[in-house]
């Protein structure tokens, strides 16, 4: 897999998490609490979040993703 790629992903992983975080702090402030949209954007950023953190462990445990030490 090409190194661009992989850092394509992860950005994506990462920019949908904001993104649901934001739509949370909208829904917040619009909905006042009246309605389960702010829980369920929340859960989707819980969610994704999970997710984005064993793609890492797995593409660790398979090699595909090589660790290295800070400015390294």
């Amino acid at each position: 897999m090409n190194d661009s790629l992989k850092t394509l992903a992860i950005v994506a992983f990462l920019l949908l998490i904001i993104w649901n975080l934001g739509s949370a702090l909208y829904y917040l402030l619009v909905d006042r609490g009246q309605s389960k949209r702010t829980v369920n954007a929340l859960t989707r950023r819980i969610a994704l979040s999970v997710a984005l953190i064993l793609l890492v462990i797995l593409g660790i445990w398979t090699g595909v993703i090589q660790p290295h030490g800070v400015g390294g």
